[in-house]
């Protein structure tokens, strides 16, 4: 069924404050957009409405981190890490247990325009040491990592989520790790395509329109761009004759990076390909009308795939 990934986080911690006393949620007055109104009605006690004020709730995240507690601090990508500063000494400096969301990644959220569009957030958040950047693909993803923010990982975590729908892709029965590249697509070796967040569904949608036409495409999901899977990436990118990334964020610093830093560092003479904003602002629009305009859609990534194999 489809689901927004910033729904399924709103409900999976719910579901874990049940268990974990220790959570507390922090937002600045976009709960209902954040979906942390989920945890905050069930336990009004451990919710604190922040106003707008990101850089205060920031530092108060960071306090009650110090405490014991493990805070979620939630508002829109864009304005969450508009807060750099503040991040960066606060909890990336402090090494503070604090894990980041934001929600409304991408131009994927469609009309609300550039202003309101997280793009370069990864990048930003994959520069500070200690920082781990975590981007689920669908809600199952997003409920297993929520799962592993709260019981294993140490250090302070973005967490990215999207306001549009995406549907369900996990694989049934398979095995998860958090911190290593998955298949979603299996394919003999040809062409590879690593996606991050909503934009696996779309480049799933172009491996099956590609494979259609005889172009043999394998599709992986990054849910986690730092620590980034090298070792992985490079594995199954031998034997392929061209290596595409997807993501709905900045060439620059995104996943494309990541893929590049890690195959450059291999010795590995892969063609590489980068779909996504191409070091430009958003706009306005339908969320999908702007997927086709950004080269992000099925179709777009099609063309792209296509472009270059003949």
């Amino acid at each position: 069924m489809a689901k927004a990934t910033r729904q399924a986080f709103g409900e999976a911690l719910a579901k874990l404050g049940e268990t974990h006393p220790e959570i507390v949620v922090l937002d600045a007055d976009l709960a209902k957009s954040t979906k942390s109104e989920i945890f905050g009605k069930k336990f009004p006690d451990r919710f604190f409405e922040m106003g707008i004020a990101e850089a205060n709730m920031i530092g108060t995240a960071a306090g009650l981190a110090f405490t014991g507690k493990i805070p979620f601090a939630c508002s829109f990508g864009c304005f969450l890490t508009g807060r750099y500063d503040t991040i960066r000494l606060s909890v990336a400096y402090s090494q503070a247990r604090v894990r980041l969301v934001g929600t409304h990644a991408g131009v994927g959220i469609g009309d609300d325009g550039h202003s309101q569009m997280g793009l370069e957030d990864i990048s930003l958040m994959r520069s500070l040491p200690t920082m781990g950047v975590f981007q689920p693909m669908d809600a199952r993803d997003t409920e297993l990592i929520v799962e592993y923010l709260v019981k294993e990982w140490k250090g302070p975590a973005y967490l990215r989520l999207t306001r549009q729908n995406v549907p369900d892709l996990f694989p049934s029965g398979a095995k998860f790790n958090p911190l290593k590249l998955m298949e979603i697509k299996k394919a003999s070796p040809g062409i590879l395509c690593v996606a991050t967040g909503a934009a696996v569904t779309e480049a799933v949608q172009a491996a099956e329109k590609l494979t259609a036409q005889g172009i043999s495409i394998s599709v992986w999901n990054a849910s986690c761009l730092k620590p980034f899977d090298n070792e992985t990436l490079v594995s199954i990118a031998k034997g392929a004759k061209l290596v595409i990334t997807v993501e709905d964020h900045s060439v620059i610093g995104g996943l494309g990076t990541c893929v590049a830093e890690a195959l450059a560092q291999a010795g590995s003479s892969i063609s590489l390909v980068k779909l996504g904003i191409q070091d430009t602002f958003g706009e306005s629009g339908e969320g999908f009308e702007l997927y086709e305009k950004f080269g992000l859609s099925a179709l777009a990534i099609t063309k792209a795939v296509i472009q270059r194999v003949r």
